[in-house]
């Protein structure tokens, strides 16, 4: 079991209040993860929860027993964190097996853990390997089998992909996905990157200077982002925002499309520009359309490869079922 129930949590460094109180709650078995620009309060949230931050106000819950004051390592909570703090001189079998030695557990009960942990994470060959022998995404597979080893009844990932290329970013959190779904265990996990977010939850919660500003799945913040902040950062390339007159048409102060909903062709678009940037990417291409009178850049999402070059006229059509509107408060219109 791994429920968590945050009730009013805040939390002050002096008289700043870096997280207003909030209330959240993590089912069990959930896959949640903390999205939001830097000094959101992701992170902060997250050690609240782990224990290694003392909360301010308010109560944590942790499968219906008062967490708040009991320390970090009776939790029954598992992280992983940015770095791997792996110990050099050690097999990847010792470091596995670390903490479970240092609670002084029975060895055969050691060795059937760390072998199914092993098992798990496809690390059964590199086990009297040193870390120095690994890849970044083994080192970072050898962290999360010393949670696993644990059997917490959550796992708490703080930014864990950030040191890996983009390649091996890519393969380990396909990794984790598929990690949750055979342990069917609560997993909390922080990134800055929404498309991590988009791919491996079942709830996104995104915060913004330590508010809670929506929750819910991935395809519930991308159809139906509760305001404009919601709207700019769920996506990628990010919604496209447009106010004044434009904007008034739909009986809103803002209007957002996402690039994807926009049709492009050579005339007879309701709106027209020229191509700044060009991206051809193979599968799809993005532009960067400028000298619209509707913003700065507006960005375009096209299928496949498209003939649009560095300062042609481009005409622009979005989606009338697409276009998202919001209030002079910013706040999604329904």
């Amino acid at each position: 079991m791994g429920r968590i129930v945050l009730d009013k949590v805040s939390k002050r460094f002096g008289d700043v209040e870096v997280i207003p109180p909030l209330d959240l709650t993590i089912e069990d078995g959930e896959f949640a993860v903390f999205v939001g620009p830097s000094g959101c309060g992701k992170s902060t949230l997250l050690r609240l929860i782990a224990g290694l931050e003392d909360v301010s106000g308010g109560n944590i819950a942790i499968d219906g027993s008062d967490a708040t004051m009991v320390p970090p390592a009776k939790r029954g909570l598992a992280m992983v964190f940015q770095s791997y703090a792996l110990y050099p001189h050690m097999s990847v079998r010792k470091n596995i097996a670390f903490p479970l030695k240092m609670a002084k557990m029975d060895q055969a009960e050691i060795d059937r853990r760390v072998a199914n942990a092993a098992s798990v994470l496809n690390l059964a060959d590199y086990i009297d390997r040193r870390p120095g022998q690994l890849s970044g995404g083994q080192r970072q597979r050898v962290a999360i089998g010393r949670a696993i080893v644990r059997e917490p009844a959550a796992f708490l990932f703080d930014e864990p992909l950030s040191n890996l290329d983009a390649a091996l970013r890519v393969g380990m959190r396909l990794e984790i996905s598929e990690l949750h779904e055979r342990l069917k265990t609560t997993m909390v996990y922080v990134t800055h990157d929404q498309v991590e977010a988009m791919t491996m939850a079942d709830k996104i919660v995104v915060l913004r200077a330590g508010n809670i500003e929506q929750v819910g799945s991935p395809l519930e913040l991308y159809h139906t982002p509760r305001n404009v902040f919601v709207a700019g950062f769920i996506g990628s390339p990010k919604m496209n925002l447009i106010d004044g007159a434009e904007a008034a048409k739909h009986d809103a102060h803002i209007i957002g499309v996402r690039p994807e909903h926009i049709d492009v062709t050579p005339s007879g678009g309701i709106w027209s520009g020229k191509v700044g940037v060009a991206e051809h990417l193979g599968s799809d291409t993005f532009f960067h359309v400028h000298d619209t009178g509707l913003a700065e850049t507006i960005t375009v999402r096209a299928p496949g490869e498209v003939s649009f070059r560095h300062g042609d006229a481009i005409h622009l059509t979005p989606r009338a079922d697409a276009i998202h509107r919001f209030d002079a408060q910013g706040l999604r219109i329904a």
